[in-house]
């Protein structure tokens, strides 16, 4: 069954611009335990995912992606001295997972979360509740389509 997601990356780090430069790319750095969930048990290949521009100018959805890759141990985990590195994890115990994503569509327009609070349907969305901070979010199926409908306008 194919699952959908909202996956937040702030601009300065990675764009859906980049995304389709380079077709597809690996989501490393997670570093929040049930995000890491989400990637390490329930992300599978072809689902469905909305790449949303955080702290960003306005923030919001930019496009869409797909999973590529499930969930597998995030190396950069084990690399001393780069800024995803963590002495704790262990190579026969990984803490940390990563997925990679391709890119499917770039939106004309950014489908800002003023828009996503504002639009009848996504009242119970993960992004538009106050303090959801998670980088990685499920969606459902409708609201996936609600959002892609704005975004394709």
């Amino acid at each position: 069954m194919r699952r959908y997601w909202l996956m937040k990356c702030e601009p300065s780090a990675y764009t859906i611009d980049d995304l389709e430069r380079d077709g597809r790319s690996s989501w490393e750095g997670v570093r929040n335990y049930q995000a890491r969930n989400f990637m390490r048990d329930d992300m599978r290949v072809g689902d469905g995912v909305l790449f949303y521009a955080s702290n960003a100018d306005p923030s919001g959805v930019t496009g869409v992606a797909e999973i590529v890759r499930a969930g597998y141990p995030d190396a950069f985990a084990w690399k001393a001295g780069h800024k995803y590195f963590d002495a704790d994890t262990r190579r026969d115990a990984p803490t940390w997972y990563m997925v990679d994503v391709g890119f499917v569509a770039r939106f004309g327009a950014v489908v800002s979360l003023e828009t996503l609070k504002n639009t009848p349907g996504l009242e119970t969305m993960m992004v538009t509740q106050k303090g959801s901070r998670l980088s990685v979010q499920p969606v459902t199926k409708r609201e996936y389509d609600v959002v892609l409908r704005l975004g394709r306008r």
